[in-house]
C-alpha cells in the first residue's frame, strides 16, 4: 500500500487510540498502521500499552484505579507527542469508558477512538503474551475479559472486527477512516478494507 503526500513540520499531529481485549489486534495493527503514515511524512510514535507501563508505572496494580492513572499518564505522552507534529498510535486495552472520555478530553487534538472487536475465544487461542493460559492456571488474575471486565466502547470512531478480516484489510480500513478525518492522504484502493 502507497500513500502520496506529506506534511508540513508545523502541523499538528493526532492520536489513534486502539483498544480491544489482549490479542484483539492492538499492536500489530500500529506496528502495520506506522510505516503507511510514515509514507505520508508524519512522524510516528507508538505507545504500546505493555511496553509503556514497564517505564511509567511498574509500580500500578491492575485494579481500576491503577489502570484508569495508567491510562491517564499515556494520554498526557500522547497529547505532548501529538501537539509536536507526531501520528501517537496507542495501543492499549483501556478496559473502562472513563479511561476512553478522559483520554478523548485530555488529547486536545484530533483524536480517533477505535475499537478492535474480537471474541473473547479468539484471542484466548491467538494468547500472544501467554496471559490466558496463566489465567486459566491460576498463576495471575485481573486479566481483562477474563475475571475483569472490559466495558463495550459506548462510541468509538471506528468499530474494526480483527476476528475475520485480515491485517492488511484492518490497517486498510483504519487510513480509510483517517483520510476521511482528513488525516492522511487516502491510500490506494486494494479491495481489501474490512467491513465493520
Amino acid at each position: 500500500m502507497s500513500m502520496a503526500g506529506a506534511v508540513t513540520a508545523e502541523r499538528r499531529g493526532f492520536v489513534v487510540w486502539l483498544e480491544g481485549l489482549s490479542g484483539s489486534g492492538k499492536t500489530t495493527l500500529s506496528r502495520g498502521l506506522a510505516p503507511a503514515l510514515r509514507s505520508a511524512g508524519w512522524k510516528v510514535e507508538i505507545l504500546d500499552g505493555d511496553e509503556v507501563r514497564q517505564m511509567f508505572s511498574p509500580e500500578l496494580g491492575y485494579n481500576r484505579k491503577d489502570r484508569e492513572l495508567h491510562a491517564r499518564r499515556v494520554s498526557y505522552v500522547a497529547r505532548m507527542l501529538a501537539r509536536n507534529g507526531v501520528a501517537t498510535l496507542v495501543a492499549m486495552i483501556t478496559p473502562y469508558e472513563t479511561s476512553r472520555q478522559a483520554a478523548r478530553a485530555d488529547v486536545e487534538t484530533p483524536f480517533e477512538e477505535v475499537w478492535l472487536r474480537c471474541p473473547l475465544e479468539i484471542c484466548q487461542a491467538r494468547d500472544p503474551k501467554g496471559i490466558y493460559r496463566k489465567a486459566a492456571a491460576g498463576t495471575v488474575r485481573r486479566i481483562t475479559g477474563v475475571d475483569d471486565p472490559f466495558e463495550e466502547p459506548l462510541n468509538p470512531d471506528l468499530v474494526v472486527d480483527t476476528a475475520t478480516a485480515s491485517v492488511p484489510a484492518c490497517v486498510e480500513l483504519i487510513l480509510r477512516h483517517l483520510a476521511s478525518r482528513g488525516l492522511v492522504p487516502a491510500p490506494e484502493v486494494t479491495g481489501a478494507a474490512a467491513r465493520t
